[in-house]
């Protein structure tokens, strides 16, 4: 074997170091990458984890409220939809009928009505909020349309929530629903958001 000049020797251990940084440097680039593609695939950190919450002011927290309510009611997530009224809420249908009164009159009624909707579509507009203190109330328009009892249905109206704040949590106490007249040509028979039939 013939012996390695000087300056092969320095090639190869210049080509060697090279390999060593190149190694490395890929191994922390990996790991780097990794950590990368880890913290993209965690769930977004709460405002309760990093940092100070930035309280909702109320109109936040009824818009919300409201927006719960209203979808809670088109899937039929019963529990959901408890956690927008009081227990001692009234509920005032769009149909000349007596007003009915508390969350356990209230849910028969609702359950019987939801059980003949499908395809549910509910879309609010116009929404106005008012604030005083621990009371509020927020009025807002209604286009409501889905299949009931196997026929397509549709119907427009008014509801009115008057909410308590209550242990600091905002809850509906009364739900007042008008369903607007529709020409004849239009007239669907379909029930109102909170008017079972």
């Amino acid at each position: 074997m013939r012996p390695v000049n000087r300056c092969a020797r320095r090639v190869f251990l210049v080509l060697g170091l090279c390999v060593l940084i190149f190694v490395v440097g890929a191994t922390q680039a990996s790991a780097q990458q990794k950590d990368k593609k880890n913290k993209n695939n965690s769930p977004l950190p709460t405002a309760t984890t990093n940092g100070p919450t930035i309280p909702l002011s109320d109109e936040q927290q009824i818009d919300y409220l409201v927006s719960t309510n209203l979808g809670a009611w088109q899937v039929g997530d019963v529990d959901k939809l408890h956690g927008t009224y009081a227990d001692d809420v009234t509920v005032v249908q769009g149909a000349f009928m007596p007003p009915v009164v508390g969350w356990s009159a209230y849910l028969p009624l609702y359950q019987q009505q939801h059980a003949r909707m499908q395809q549910v579509r509910m879309d609010r507009t116009n929404t106005v909020t008012k604030v005083n203190g621990n009371c509020a109330w927020v009025t807002f328009q209604w286009d409501f349309s889905a299949v009931v009892d196997g026929l397509p249905a549709s119907s427009q109206g008014h509801t009115t929530f008057v909410m308590d704040k209550r242990n600091g949590k905002w809850v509906i106490t009364l739900n007042h629903t008008s369903v607007a007249e529709q020409s004849p040509a239009k007239q669907v028979s379909a029930p109102s958001p909170t008017q079972p039939h």
